[in-house]
């Protein structure tokens, strides 16, 4: 079994699930800057994450105490928290530890506190638990036991997904649309066939499933679990050679009504150096077409869903070859997911025509630089860089043309004309790459 986390349950457990003393997925390791704030929400729930000066992450509640202002507009002062608005400062605990605007000799107010959460760093991740504090229980975080083996290697990818988190986990589980949906990049239409499914087991905390290709000899059988809540796990054994394994670990968070951030961790431990010589953020920008090619789809689906008013059993017509999985998890969602803040289940839901239309819309020319670019830190290093590096072309061309004009008929004119024009070209080959970090890939 690849998944760490403990997932074993007693009949008295098989109930609902507890949404609150649950681990939710914040952001890779690698993606924060140490000195700076960084606000997220949880089910429409605003927090804010930071570094105090031990090392040490907290979490609270982006909210003060005193007149309500966000903290995370706020900075950080010697590893506290400090509200914008007046000052306030607050520790990794909630609790307030400066008030500017006391006399010296007065007393800190015993409510001028904050909600705070547990926070954990495991595999690169961060972690934060929404429930009580003294139930957290770091051996159910679903981490993955390959990674503890040093021969595999990842690629991290983190992007906003402008639907609800059960849209997405739908999509996700559902391989029967790749060879269609992703035709030309991570699929062939020619390649579309039926599939045969096994449910293997589907409890509170997990949701075991196997799937294969049905129109192929000795068709190998691949691994596909949903350990619930929050991750969806694909993985693939000794293909193609004995030994080998990949895996792809899609960790969701559901941010708000209509949408969810997703951290996508693929892995394998075979031909790792690729992948090491390989620059993360150009490495996503394959992965970001195949993301927002499912955007495209699964925002029309959720479009229509929400227009139809109807519940999915009235809407869908489920294939035995194809939807096994998907109909698994929203028969889930009814039996288990009613203390759920908002989902979609198979017959019954809690996200109404208001919630969708409530989601966020995003400037469309910058689509991908809001979803991915902005959140990710290598692809925005290389996004700064390139705006850098448009800008420095065009003023080294400008002086060349004018090195030129001033030099005509020497020749010295002569080379700065070419590398003038040179320097104009690779200005144009920045402004280009800059748009790849800015603007969504668009189904032709």
């Amino acid at each position: 079994m690849t998944i760490i986390a403990n997932t074993q349950i007693t009949p008295d457990q098989e109930k609902e699930f507890d949404w609150k003393n649950c681990w939710y997925p914040v952001t890779f390791l690698q993606d924060l800057t140490p000195e700076k704030l960084y606000s997220f929400s949880i089910y429409d729930q605003p927090l804010v994450l930071f570094k105090n000066q031990n090392g040490e992450f907290g979490c609270v509640k982006d909210f003060c105490p005193h007149r309500a202002a966000k903290l995370s507009d706020g900075k950080i002062i010697d590893g506290k928290i400090e509200c914008p608005y007046h000052g306030w400062q607050f520790n990794q605990d909630g609790k307030c530890l400066h008030i500017p605007q006391l006399p010296k000799d007065a007393k800190i107010p015993h409510n001028a506190c904050i909600q705070s959460y547990q926070v954990v760093e495991k595999q690169g991740i961060i972690w934060v638990w929404l429930g009580d504090k003294s139930q957290h229980q770091e051996a159910s975080i679903p981490t993955l036991s390959d990674l503890e083996d040093d021969q595999f290697v990842t690629i991290d990818f983190m992007y906003e997904r402008p639907y609800d988190q059960s849209y997405f986990i739908e999509n996700v589980i559902d391989p029967a649309h790749i060879p269609i949906s992703h035709d030309g990049s991570d699929g062939k239409r020619e390649n579309a066939q039926p599939l045969e499914f096994r449910i293997i087991e589907s409890s509170l905390k997990i949701i075991r499933s196997q799937y294969r290709n049905t129109r192929e000899d000795n068709a190998i059988w691949i691994n596909l679990d949903i350990v619930t809540p929050n991750l969806v796990l694909y993985r693939i054994c000794d293909f193609p050679k004995p030994g080998l394994i990949t895996g792809l670990a899609l960790y969701s968070i559901p941010t708000h009504r209509g949408k969810c951030r997703v951290l996508s961790r693929y892995y394998r431990n075979y031909e790792t150096w690729k992948i090491k010589l390989q620059p993360r953020w150009f490495s996503h920008f394959y992965r970001i077409r195949v993301v927002e090619e499912d955007i495209q789809v699964t925002q029309g689906v959720q479009s229509q869903i929400e227009r139809a008013n109807k519940n999915l059993n009235e809407l869908y017509l489920p294939l035995k070859s194809s939807d096994t999985l998907s109909i698994e998890y929203r028969k889930w969602l009814d039996k288990y997911g009613a203390s759920l803040p908002f989902y979609q289940g198979y017959t019954t839901s809690k996200l109404t025509n208001c919630d969708l239309q409530s989601q966020e819309i995003y400037n469309h020319s910058l689509a991908r630089f809001e979803r991915h670019t902005k959140i990710c830190s290598s692809c925005y290093q290389a996004y700064q860089t390139t705006k850098l590096a448009k800008k420095g072309f065009i003023f080294i061309g400008i002086i060349l043309a004018a090195i030129a004009i001033i030099t005509d008929n020497s020749p010295i004119s002569n080379i700065a004309v070419f590398t003038s024009l040179l320097s104009f070209g690779l200005a144009f080959a920045a402004e280009k790459l800059k748009l790849k970090f800015e603007r969504p890939y668009i189904r032709s």
